[in-house]
């Protein structure tokens, strides 16, 4: 039920799904008498593989978490997220109220062991391929042991998302020098470097997109920033494209011409390809789609949620980190 369009692309997304991925079930939570009318609006109804879970209420955009939580126990987000705790459910997709979404999904799911905090990761393309990156969002005042965390997290995830053995991790920084950073960046790099993480050091800005490294690691104000500001950057660079192909008829030409390369470039680049966050750290999976998602955009936050239901993210985090803590323990105890 939420996020900018509601029903009108969670239902149409839902069915390209299914379509898609054989192999996948999904339960539409929310108000069942929209939801059906939107169903019935596609030629489709409920059966084996799409069926409606009843919610009465739902999360609005500017609700405050504590308000969803409190006073809003019935909403779609929480009828959803419960249905991961209760095991109805391998995973929750949502592009509803983001801060909503992070308290419930919490408050329901717990955090694993060894986790202080959950964290928001999502990948981007690079000229390599992809890389993640984390946190977006979710803590944007984050301890050197909140980073490590993050850093064990997201290998662990593109380990098992992208079938690598040891990803590369970095950790975004204003230079590449050691003794470039504030305390808490160099202290976390301290810690990585006594890790068993393929950690490669500091990243900057502009090495991001360069593709050499997988995981790239930082507070959630630093990441919400350096997201939204690659989204500007790719909206500037189409809008100025459409700007000069346009300018004349000499140009309009050229356009037309080039098109197969240009549709190339715009699909290579469109953040639609790249929705899905997830909220690493959970007990469960829980994926964040973009509120103002199209079909496509939210059809690949399903796929998200499916890839990661697939490659078990949740214990693959708890089990490398519970190694971590082992080998911590171990070592204080040598040292004593």
């Amino acid at each position: 039920m939420g996020g900018d369009f509601g029903p009108s692309v969670t239902v149409p997304a839902a069915l390209k799904a299914l379509t898609e991925e054989p192999r996948l079930k999904l339960i539409l939570v929310g108000d069942q008498e929209v939801i059906s009318h939107e169903l019935r609006q596609h030629g489709a109804d409920v059966g084996e593989r799409l069926v409606i879970q009843h919610a009465s209420q739902r999360v609005e955009m500017d609700d405050k978490p504590a308000i969803a939580l409190r006073n809003k126990k019935d909403s779609s987000m929480r009828v959803a997220i419960n249905c991961v705790k209760e095991g109805s459910a391998a995973a929750c997709v949502s592009a509803g109220n983001t801060g909503a979404l992070m308290a419930t999904a919490r408050f329901v799911l717990k955090t694993l062991p060894g986790i202080d905090r959950p964290a928001i990761i999502s990948v981007l393309p690079t000229m390599e391929g992809r890389t993640y990156l984390l946190d977006l969002g979710a803590n944007v005042d984050s301890s050197p042991e909140h980073l490590f965390q993050f850093a064990v997290m997201g290998s662990t995830l593109a380990s098992a998302v992208e079938n690598i053995a040891t990803p590369t991790v970095g950790l975004l920084n204003i230079g590449e020098e050691e003794m470039k950073g504030n305390e808490r960046v160099k202290e976390t790099a301290r810690l990585l470097q006594q890790s068993d993480i393929n950690y490669i050091g500091f990243v900057e800005g502009d090495d991001i997109y360069a593709g050499r490294t997988d995981v790239i690691v930082c507070d959630g104000f630093v990441g919400n920033v350096a997201l939204k500001t690659s989204e500007g950057v790719a909206k500037m660079l189409t809008h100025y494209m459409k700007q000069e192909f346009t300018r004349s008829l000499l140009t309009k030409l050229a356009g037309l011409i080039a098109r197969p390369v240009l549709r190339a470039f715009r699909d290579r680049i469109d953040p639609r390809r790249y929705n899905g966050a997830s909220f690493v750290g959970l007990r469960g999976i829980v994926i964040k789609s973009h509120g103002g998602a199209d079909v496509l955009a939210l059809l690949h936050a399903i796929k998200e949620a499916l890839r990661e239901v697939e490659n078990d993210v949740p214990n693959r985090i708890r089990e490398h980190l519970g190694s971590l803590l082992l080998d911590k323990k171990l070592e204080k105890k040598c040292a004593v």
